[in-house]
């Protein structure tokens, strides 16, 4: 069992205390007055690190406070007015300018997108360490315990060698490597079975991205040239990202979603 799901368990099964809110509330109130003691207190470069931060979150602020006053703005355009045009108290509405404030939307939208994923499963539970390395025991004696082997479905590349055993940390056993896929295409509603390029994220950690481990939630990167995807530039779409939603070493192969 992971460590730390005992607490989210007891808060399911008897609540939080009945003073909870009012003692969040006073500690974020105290918050400010410990990080103004800091503040006052940081010599050094400390103090200058703690000033830089504090100055960009406080114009980061500002900015963000312009843009909604903005957004909610209306100004007349300053055009010539032509002759014979109807006051602007006869007419219902006034022609305001929206670009400016269109674009600083899309900016924001765009900037509150970047970065994360839209994955068909957004949580995964972790993989213990127990449960993903097995000790390994080498040695005359069989007593030096610093080789693990992966339990879990792997992928290497299509030149991969093994290091020589004396210097072979992590054993990753030939029978739970895999090079092809069954890629789901959501939009198409068909599966293919394409070749996995590589390992683009796994959730649990990147020490087992870079050893190519495969477990359920696991980004991976697959060659779709044989779909005959292209961009809306004309180009041949060569490889793509795709979510794993199995866990290959108990069913034998790996099932993946296609991000579209």
């Amino acid at each position: 069992m992971p460590q730390g799901d005992y607490i989210e368990l007891h808060r399911k099964r008897f609540g939080r205390r009945p003073d909870h809110f009012e003692r969040k509330r006073k500690k974020d109130a105290r918050e400010v007055h410990k990080r103004s003691q800091i503040a006052q207190k940081a010599l050094g470069i400390k103090g200058k690190m703690f000033a830089k931060k504090r100055y960009a979150e406080k114009a980061q602020m500002k900015k963000t406070l312009a843009m909604h006053e903005e957004s909610s703005s209306r100004r007349k355009v300053d055009d010539d007015v032509h002759e014979g045009a109807v006051p602007a108290y006869l007419m219902d509405r006034e022609t305001t300018t929206r670009a400016k404030i269109l674009s600083n939307t899309i900016k924001q939208k765009r900037k509150e997108k970047a970065g994360k994923w839209e994955v068909p499963l957004p949580k995964v539970r972790p993989v213990a360490e127990d449960e993903m390395f097995r000790v390994i025991r080498s040695g005359k004696r069989k007593t030096k315990q610093w080789k693990r082997m992966v339990t879990k479905a792997t992928f290497v590349g299509a030149g991969f060698t093994r290091k020589p055993p004396k210097y072979e940390r992590f054993i990753r056993p030939s029978g739970l490597r895999f090079t092809k896929a069954h890629v789901t295409h959501p939009e198409l509603k068909c599966t293919f079975s394409l070749e996995i390029i590589g390992v683009k994220k796994n959730p649990n950690g990147p020490m087992y991205t870079s050893l190519g481990v495969i477990t359920k939630g696991t980004i991976i990167e697959v060659n779709v040239s044989e779909l005959g995807l292209v961009t809306p530039a004309g180009k041949v779409v060569w490889g793509k990202y795709a979510q794993v939603t199995n866990n290959p070493e108990n069913d034998g192969c790996i099932n993946a979603v296609l991000l579209v």
